[in-house]
């Protein structure tokens, strides 16, 4: 497994999901992550939902689309509500 793959996978249980920056973060600190491993850390951050119990529901959804309009991209407001919005689409 790469550095960059131990990273997120740390980071995946810390936080409980990813984002594409947190990615794109560790890629560019530590090297890039096969395709496998993506697919690992997908399949991954799926079962710690599934785990939780997470379910989205539509209000929270469309909150999440308003605060991702309403805040800078990368700030932590944005990356809540992202996380968010991809977890209901996921699940659809």
């Amino acid at each position: 497994m790469t550095d960059a793959f131990e990273h997120l996978k740390i980071l995946l249980q810390e936080q409980g999901a990813l984002t594409e920056m947190d990615v794109a973060g560790a890629e560019a600190a530590l090297g890039p992550v096969t395709a496998d491993e993506r697919l690992r850390l997908s399949v991954e951050a799926h079962l710690l939902r599934r785990r939780a119990g997470d379910t989205i529901t539509l209000e929270q959804y469309i909150q999440a689309i308003r605060q991702l309009e309403a805040s800078p991209p990368g700030s932590p407001e944005y990356e809540r509500a992202l996380r968010i919005m991809t977890a209901f689409e996921n699940a659809a």
